[in-house]
């Protein structure tokens, strides 16, 4: 899938304003500082990061799958959670891409391509990849790079992000975003150094080691990707393209598991339902479905049998055979399969069956068992409002927001309850929440300035309203003076 980058004027006059030569950059601006100074404030690396972030959730290849996606953060959090001093907080997050990809951006925001996450083959080397790339941000590897002795002109770290974005699928593509003169620049520095790459391995090697992870998933992965890369030359991974890999590394990685005890890690049951979650999504829905219908006839599961059965029942639904995977869902609970990724599946293939009654009472179970998980939650949501009960639909949101304040597509989903309900001021305010987290401060404002119109809010509603349009209005000023700084 193509990548089709999308810049947003504040962050192109971000990126300008950095990649000027020193004598030409503005006033009021961050000083990166000369190539000696290779240290950026976290504040600075996680804006230019959010920055990022705003425009990859506009790609075609961004998936939002909060079931793929929490699995990605939970493995991520387990790995984090053993980094040394400070912590750090990450964002770990796919994209529907079938290439063999990963990347970090400055802030702790990692990227990972389905096509990565399906050709793991354990946990352990999937976890073996996120480590190293949890270990390029805390080290900051991104930001020295530019200001990397001998690398040229020293460039812009939004620049580099912008350029990360590009070259995700193509690295040749990111020449054609860098701007003033910084093209040859930024794609040499797209590149990480050797020493950064041993870096981040003996560092994630220490995360997953600590995490309980079998370290030998490192040397295993990456050694396929060099065959892989040996065999097919010039369609190697792209993973290979940004993060060289050499036989000497790989014999650093050797060399540090050498010796140590062999530790069989089993892979957990979600890793093995994102996995079949994807697989059954590509390609045809026929194709998916004789894929699984063979893994199960020969007894292949290559992990799990509820996982492959769960593919099947993904595929069969896919395929329009609803009572043939319905029937898969009542062989998973006979397995007793407990997983959200069952409940979520077995209500939507109720929902396609027009049994929204029935969608709503798996729903509410599941959120009972599993309050936390992001697709529990929005599959009640819509499905409370498909039931034509937005009062209730209204009460989960209010309850989750009180745990995720910063939850986007909540508060998307309370906007449609309330045009639901037909309370207009509320269903702007909400509709602005989603749009400022998202970074889209222009179309909030737009929002709440429609809800001082409304006319159907209270007088502390429309209080609250005016303060955090003064707020948002303050701070688009201040990007626009940043944008024209340049």
């Amino acid at each position: 899938m193509k990548s089709r980058l999308l810049v947003r004027p504040l962050l192109f006059s971000l990126l300008l304003a950095f990649a000027a030569p020193p004598s030409l950059r503005a006033e009021g601006l961050p000083d990166l500082g000369e190539t000696s100074q290779a240290d950026l404030s976290p504040a600075m690396e996680r804006r230019v990061g959010e920055e990022a972030m705003n425009e990859i959730r506009r790609d075609p290849a961004w998936l939002g799958d909060p079931e793929v996606n929490a699995y990605l953060n939970r493995l991520g959090n387990r790995l984090a959670a053993q980094i040394e001093g400070s912590p750090q907080s990450f964002e770990l997050f796919a994209l529907h891409d079938m290439t063999l990809n990963a990347f970090a951006m400055p802030g702790g925001f990692i990227g990972v391509h389905t096509g990565l996450i399906l050709a793991a083959e354990t946990e352990s080397e999937l976890a073996s990849v996120l480590a190293h790339e949890i270990s390029h941000v805390t080290q900051h590897h991104l930001a020295r790079l530019i200001n990397k002795s001998g690398q040229g002109q020293v460039a812009s770290l939004v620049a580099l992000a912008v350029a990360v974005l590009a070259a995700r699928s193509n690295p040749d593509a990111a020449v054609g975003v860098a701007m003033a003169g910084q093209a040859a620049g930024i794609q040499n520095q797209l590149n990480y150094s050797r020493d950064f790459e041993r870096e981040a391995d003996r560092i994630g090697l220490g995360l997953l080691e600590r995490s309980g992870y079998d370290i030998r998933g490192m040397e295993n992965f990456f050694g396929r990707m060099q065959k892989f890369g040996r065999l097919y030359e010039s369609n190697a991974p792209v993973y290979l393209r940004t993060h060289p890999l050499t036989t000497e590394r790989l014999a650093d990685i050797g060399n540090r598991i050498q010796g140590r005890r062999y530790k069989q890690v089993p892979d957990s049951l979600e890793f093995q339902l994102v996995k079949a979650k994807l697989r059954a999504a590509e390609g045809s829905a026929q194709d998916a479905v004789i894929e699984f219908k063979s893994r199960l006839a020969d007894r292949k599961f290559s992990g799990s049998e509820l996982a492959v059965r769960y593919g099947l029942a993904r595929a069969l639904m896919r395929s329009g055979n609803l009572p043939a995977s319905e029937q898969q869902i009542d062989e998973l609970r006979r397995l007793k399969a407990h997983s959200p990724m069952v409940e979520t599946l077995a209500a939507e293939l109720r929902l396609k069956q027009n049994d929204t009654a029935g969608a709503v009472k798996i729903l509410r179970a599941a959120y009972a068992q599993y309050p936390q998980e992001r697709g529990v939650v929005y599959g009640l949501v819509d499905a409370l409002l498909m039931a034509h009960q937005p009062a209730e639909a209204l009460r989960v949101t209010n309850d989750d927001l009180l745990s995720y304040p910063s939850d986007a597509t909540l508060y998307a989903l309370q906007a449609r309850i309330y045009a639901a309900l037909g309370q207009r001021l509320q269903q702007h305010r909400a509709q602005a929440e989603n749009y400022a987290l998202e970074g889209r401060l222009g179309e909030a404002i737009e929002q709440l300035e429609l809800g001082q119109k409304a006319g159907d809010g209270s007088f502390y509603e429309q209080s609250q309203v005016d303060a955090r349009l003064r707020e948002l209005r303050q701070r688009l000023e201040e990007e626009k003076k940043l944008a024209k700084q340049k």
